[in-house]
């Protein structure tokens, strides 16, 4: 009884790793019959893992989508990865979904074998999180967004931007992006016929639309591009600086996705680097402690702010 509940077992980890799987494929690798097969096929259907059989020479198996959750099955450091997901989406960005994430985890740890929880008990003591600040996003305004991108169909909502300007807005919805604080949304604006990020929290959605489109292709990184529009969005004021310094070094200086940083080579880079006011930037800029040049004729007010600062610490200096 024991081979045959490992045998099953090692049945289903093999058709979840794979789309399908040949009959004969699965005999060799379980070293039984392909009757055998056909018999444990038909035990993890008894349990209510939907698994879908192509008749004849060449057929085989897959597992296919059911109206019913069966019990998963997790190798060790997948059990592990989950628990800790779940601990950590408890107290995360997602509105409404602490308490299911706590009934979820409450049942993973009742199956879990005491190896495996006291490495997610050691690690969650001993790892001390920092409360986020970013807003908190309904999760079932995420799950219709990645709904419409899944399904290639316009998304319509109303909006609120950063000035508090309400709007409805007609969008091809490309990539949720998760940036650590805040959710975004990568689309296709129809009305600016331009690239947009949208911060999920700021989004009501509209009835669905049902209406198709065709998805095109970005141009560059998603990441990229949501970095670049939050980035846009956060500061009143921006210039582009020079700095002597590898894109690497500087990166580990700046405030993550406040400020952009381009490699220009190993000694140099270009940081699109933003503030409320010029003068904020030079005081920024200058606490950097690294070498950098501004175009005058390009940023003149980040010129002469810092020039003053220049002249306000040299008599400091004495």
């Amino acid at each position: 009884m024991t081979d045959t509940s490992t045998r099953v077992l090692r049945l289903l980890s093999l058709l979840q790793t794979r789309r399908s799987w040949g009959s004969a494929e699965l005999s060799e690798r379980l070293g039984v019959a392909p009757r055998t097969v056909r018999r444990d096929v038909g035990r993890l259907r008894e349990l209510g893992y939907p698994i879908d059989a192509t008749p004849g020479v060449s057929g085989g198996y897959k597992l296919g989508a059911g109206a019913a959750l069966p019990p998963l099955l997790l190798d060790d450091d997948e059990a592990v990865a989950v628990a800790i997901g779940l601990r950590t989406s408890a107290g995360g960005t997602v509105a409404g979904i602490e308490q299911t994430s706590v009934r979820a985890l409450a049942k993973l740890e009742q199956v879990l074998p005491s190896r495996l929880r006291h490495r997610v008990d050691a690690l969650l003591t001993y790892a001390v999180p920092i409360a986020g600040t970013g807003p908190a996003v309904d999760a079932t305004v995420l799950t219709r967004i990645a709904d419409a991108c899944r399904a290639g169909v316009l998304l319509r909502f109303d909006y609120r931007d950063h000035a508090g300007t309400r709007s409805v807005r007609t969008v091809e919805p490309h990539r949720l992006v998760y940036t650590g604080r805040r959710w975004y949304l990568l689309a296709w604006d129809t009305s600016r016929r331009n690239w947009r990020s949208f911060r999920v929290d700021r989004i009501q959605p509209r009835a669905a639309t049902g209406t198709r489109f065709i998805p095109r292709e970005p141009p560059g990184d998603v990441a990229n591009l949501v970095t670049r529009g939050a980035a846009a969005a956060l500061w009143s004021y921006r210039a582009r600086v020079t700095v002597h310094a590898p894109a690497e070094t500087v990166a580990e200086l700046i405030p993550p996705l406040a400020w952009l940083v381009e490699a220009v080579d190993e000694n140099q880079c270009v940081l699109d680097a933003g503030a409320a006011t010029p003068h904020l930037l030079a005081v920024y800029l200058s606490g950097l402690d690294v070498d950098f040049d501004v175009d005058a004729r390009a940023a003149p007010d980040l010129a002469e702010q810092l020039r003053t600062l220049a002249d306000r610490c040299t008599r400091a200096a004495g």
